[in-house]
């Protein structure tokens, strides 16, 4: 359904694509994953026609991306980190409006309008101008505006942040029904349980690179994964950890924060406990964390993964 082939992409002297590529089938959900500033929305904006590769290729739904950009459009919704709605207007006139560019016909687009509604928990409201909407609910008309002309494919850039819990719950259920209805997503997000929820696979990005993809199991698998024990200090200097590290080797720090990787974390968590003591540190907090895409992260970067 998407074949993306060696895209590149600059600003200036910023190298935001470095020469990804990635296939997606048809029907499937896949996440792009990776920190503010990786590269996801620059894919998703060449996917969605909105600029230009400098190289590469893209084939959506058989078409040509740079031959047949008309044909791409009318497979796909896009739903942009950025809210596209007229506050003045209610819900039920953005959608009209949204609709009419997709050039739906009118008594057809009437109908899409309720399904959506319905779909995204907003039949009630749809009379109501889009400024008194609470930031979630304005969410869910965009998403709502991206599915009007029944795409084979949605892009849905973050389509998460910064909304409440229960609008949050709800978009989960909605990207769950769509996929089980057959419809071809990616999903780019920061939020690794987003990641782990909805998508079939994962490509991990990171400063314009794909470092990883694959399912989670396939991710785990791969290389050599270990789970860690995640202690938090009170007191821990430079000197405290150098000298952890000579009886430690496989381990990373993160400030007061120290990840110890044991392949047999129940038989090396009391000695890392004795050590700490021997050494005089004060614990603040232990975690136990499994092989997760959280960690998966971590062994192929050396960085967490970071919101900024």
């Amino acid at each position: 359904m998407i074949t993306v082939s060696n895209l590149k992409k600059s600003f200036d002297a910023v190298d935001a694509l470095k020469g990804i590529s990635f296939n997606i089938a048809q029907g499937e959900c896949y996440g792009l994953l990776g920190p503010n500033g990786a590269g996801k929305t620059t894919t998703i904006s060449i996917l969605s026609t909105i600029i230009n590769p400098n190289e590469g290729e893209v084939k959506i739904a058989g078409y040509d991306l740079k031959k047949n950009p008309l044909d791409c459009k009318k497979n796909i919704g896009v739903v942009t980190q950025e809210i596209a709605l007229y506050n003045e207007l209610s819900a039920y006139d953005n959608l009209l409006f949204w609709g009419g560019l997709y050039k739906v016909p009118r008594q057809e687009l009437s109908e899409h309008i309720d399904e959506t509604l319905g779909l995204l928990g907003l039949t009630e409201r749809k009379n109501d101008k889009v400024k008194t909407y609470s930031g979630g609910m304005k969410r869910r008309i965009n998403i709502a505006s991206a599915l009007l002309h029944k795409p084979k494919i949605l892009f849905m850039d973050e389509p998460t942040v910064g909304i409440d819990p229960q609008s949050r719950n709800l978009i989960f259920e909605v990207v769950e029904k769509l996929h089980e209805e057959g419809m071809t997503i990616i999903y780019t997000t920061h939020y690794m349980e987003e990641a782990e929820r909805l998508c079939d696979r994962v490509g991990i990005i990171d400063n314009g690179e794909i470092i990883a993809q694959g399912t989670l199991n396939e991710l785990k698998n791969s290389g050599s994964m270990k789970e860690s024990v995640v202690i938090s200090y009170t007191n821990l200097t430079d000197e405290c950890y150098q000298t952890i590290e000579k009886e430690w080797k496989d381990l990373r720090r993160f400030e007061d924060t120290i990840h110890f990787y044991s392949m047999n974390i129940q038989g090396d968590l009391s000695k890392l406990i004795l050590m700490c003591n021997e050494f005089g540190l004060d614990m603040r907090h232990i975690d136990i964390q499994k092989i997760n895409l959280e960690t998966i992260f971590l062994n192929l970067t050396g960085k967490q993964l970071r919101d900024k």
